[in-house]
């Protein structure tokens, strides 16, 4: 079916999913369904997007991908400290090592954990510069955060990358 459909038509239809896709995420982030929270803590579904993008695009529209997600998240939630930042350096990071990565289930899943505990340090990091919070209260959180999101973050994984990437090999057929 997708072969039928004309080039203008593809670049339509890929728009409105990556739209709907984004907009899942939006709705998502909020949301605490049963097996989707731990310990408080919810999987980084916007992290999970920039990374599935990230592994099929070039840096620069990652890095675009991942500005304009980090705006959305701190649009849902407080600008301090900024997600904007971090999911633009693991859109970065993920589109540099594209062409090292195996594009198994395992390597993706193990690459957003670790990006998870990164955006996390991330995160923990502008709070100690900004000295919002003290030290030890910042570590504390970051363990519990850090690991929780991580592990969520990669169990979920699988429910944006395999349609998002069929989707990706489909369209370049």
């Amino acid at each position: 079916m997708i072969a039928k459909l004309s080039p203008r038509q593809r670049q339509l239809l890929n728009g409105l999913l990556m739209i709907s896709s984004v907009v899942l995420c939006l709705l998502l982030s909020p949301t605490r369904l049963p097996g989707m929270e731990l310990l408080g803590v919810g999987p980084n579904w916007f992290l999970i997007w920039v990374v599935t993008w990230s592994l099929k695009h070039k840096v620069l529209s990652s890095v675009i991908a991942g500005l304009t997600l980090g705006l959305l998240q701190d649009s849902m939630s407080s600008s301090i400290p900024s997600h904007v930042v971090v999911l633009v350096i693991v859109g970065f990071i993920t589109a540099r090592l594209q062409r090292h990565i195996k594009e198994d289930l395992i390597t993706i899943v193990l690459l957003v954990f670790i990006l998870a505990l990164v955006a996390e340090a991330m995160i923990a990091l502008q709070y100690a510069l900004m000295e919002l919070r003290p030290i030890d209260e910042i570590w504390l959180d970051y363990q519990r955060i850090a690991l929780s999101s991580a592990v969520l973050s990669s169990l979920w994984t699988p429910a944006f990358y395999y349609p998002l990437h069929s989707w990706w090999e489909k369209l370049q057929q």
